[in-house]
């Protein structure tokens, strides 16, 4: 913004002003390339929302916020809420915290599948049923082609998200996070004997 009011003007590639709101846009896209490099395989909603949280938490937001960010990672709002990770109602955005999410979620028929609410929906597993309820889980999220590394991706955003909690000094909603992380090795022994549906299917026939 210092540019912007000290320079005469500033323009596009084709000569064109540049409003504040584009430079905005470009500024927020060159940072999220930057951020993109320590957030792994996380997918754009997902990104949008650990963008978000270490931005705002869990608080209710104006819209601009939340679009200004949606925008800097080709994702809409509109289309975030539809991963049902985002409430956006009457101009305000606010992002779901667990106890928000779907009772009932099964990843294999979510249509927009995405990092952070499968890590989400593991912490709540765990909290409520334990690491056997989380393993079934875990063992689902395996099972799901097309979308990387679950698995691992959900395990990295956990320990990403323990470490902002820390530095935040968030100490409730980052001992959800660590307790994801140590409980991951038995959670994943777990998942490991869970029957497969191929494995189940065949036992069918």
């Amino acid at each position: 913004m210092g540019i912007f009011s000290s320079a005469m003007a500033v323009l596009n590639p084709d000569d064109s002003p540049m409003s504040v709101r584009d430079a905005l846009i470009e500024i927020n896209t060159a940072l999220d390339e930057y951020l993109s490099q320590d957030e792994g395989d996380l997918d754009a909603d997902s990104r949008f929302a650990l963008t978000f949280f270490e931005s705002y938490g869990y608080t209710e937001r104006d819209f601009g916020d939340a679009e200004n960010l949606a925008k800097a990672r080709n994702v809409s709002v509109a289309g975030v809420a539809e991963a049902g990770i985002l409430r956006s109602v009457a101009g305000k955005v606010k992002l779901l915290q667990r106890s928000e999410l779907e009772d009932d979620w099964d990843p294999a028929r979510d249509k927009r599948l995405c990092i952070w609410e499968a890590t989400q929906q593991l912490i709540r597993r765990l909290e409520e049923d334990g690491e056997a309820a989380a393993a079934i889980l875990l063992s689902q999220l395996k099972q799901i082609s097309g979308h990387g590394d679950l698995a691992a991706n959900c395990k990295d955003l956990a320990y990403r998200l323990y470490n902002h909690c820390e530095k935040t000094k968030q100490a409730e909603e980052g001992r959800a996070y660590n307790g994801l992380v140590i409980a991951w090795q038995e959670i994943e022994r777990q998942a490991s004997s869970q029957p497969t549906e191929t494995a189940v299917l065949a036992s069918l026939i």
